[in-house]
């Protein structure tokens, strides 16, 4: 019998766990020549999170949980949960009911037309359109910088994912992955299936301005070279036109000797546009110095304080 693995990662959503686990249960139902598993990573909620995944796993066997040592981020512990499903097939998604656990049907029964990875995307949002118009801008300047692959827009990695992909995603050894990047970068038959994201019922979103930008840039610096490269070209332009006006002030001053004063303003303003675009492209230089300072530590995705309900697979 093939396995349905549904992971996700969990951080104070006490109030969404036991209606998104009777939601995901009654849509395995339509699926009895399935079998099932919850795989759900706690990243030290202070909610009673925990005490619900711990009520929940107590009832059912197959309710997995990994109660981390500590809060390990939005991007780490939803790829160890990942890692740790033993399904043919592999469900991601967020625990805080804005992804509907309804589209799992349509899920499914695009795998078992024999796709291998089935991204939901999209089709609209009743939360903040201002945010939506952002992502749009930098899914569309993400695919002109990384030829040759199809980055799915409007797509948070909420999908189903076959056991073969989930193989490959094992051979990347990325102890800060940017998940959308690699479903793109490793293939496969890829479909999607469109979905509308519903506003968060309970609880506070995690997501700000500075998780939002991180993972923004997780998404360029993992995948392309575009910023360094954007930087040389800027540095080539604005020192041919730094020379153009050069020369302009210097034919100026050769007409106009008597007349024409150079004046501090010019240099003033010269010299902190000059210094400002500096500053942003050592921080872009730093971005990357920081990707390569994570990945020469090599740390691991996460600690793990306890585990439920994995005993059966550690036997085998």
């Amino acid at each position: 019998m093939k396995k349905i693995s549904i992971v996700g990662g969990c951080y104070n959503e006490a109030e969404n766990l036991e209606e998104l686990y009777r939601r995901c249960i009654a849509v395995l139902a339509k699926y009895p020549e399935y079998d099932y598993e919850f795989v759900i990573e706690d990243n030290c909620s202070t909610d009673g999170s925990r005490d619900v995944l711990r009520a929940i796993a107590a009832g059912d066997p197959k309710f997995k949980v990994i109660l981390n040592s500590n809060n390990f981020g939005h991007i780490r512990s939803p790829y160890n949960a990942i890692l740790n499903a033993s399904g043919d097939a592999v469900v991601w998604m967020c625990t805080d009911l804005q992804e509907p656990p309804e589209v799992i049907a349509e899920f499914i029964e695009k795998w078992r037309e024999g796709y291998k990875v089935v991204a939901g995307v999209r089709g609209g949002t009743r939360a903040n359109w201002f945010l939506e118009v952002l992502r749009g801008f930098y899914y569309i300047v993400l695919q002109k910088s990384v030829p040759g692959q199809k980055i799915i827009k409007k797509f948070t990695g909420f999908g189903l994912y076959d056991r073969i992909f989930i193989n490959a995603l094992k051979k990347f050894h990325e102890p800060y992955p940017y998940f959308r990047g690699l479903v793109s970068e490793i293939g496969f038959e890829q479909t999607e299936v469109v979905f509308m994201q519903d506003r968060r019922k309970h609880g506070r979103t995690k997501n700000n301005f500075f998780t939002l930008y991180d993972m923004a840039m997780t998404g360029f610096v993992n995948h392309t070279k575009l910023p360094l490269r954007l930087a040389v070209f800027c540095g080539f332009g604005l020192a041919a036109l730094s020379l153009l006006v050069a020369f302009g002030y210097f034919i100026y001053k050769l007409c106009y000797w008597n007349t024409f004063q150079l004046g501090l303003a010019p240099l003033v303003i010269g010299l902190f546009f000059f210094s400002a675009v500096q500053l942003i492209f050592i921080g872009i230089i730093g971005e990357y110095l920081g990707a390569v300072w994570t990945q020469v530590k090599d740390k691991p995705l996460v600690i793990e304080a306890e585990r439920i309900n994995f005993d059966r697979d550690l036997n085998e």
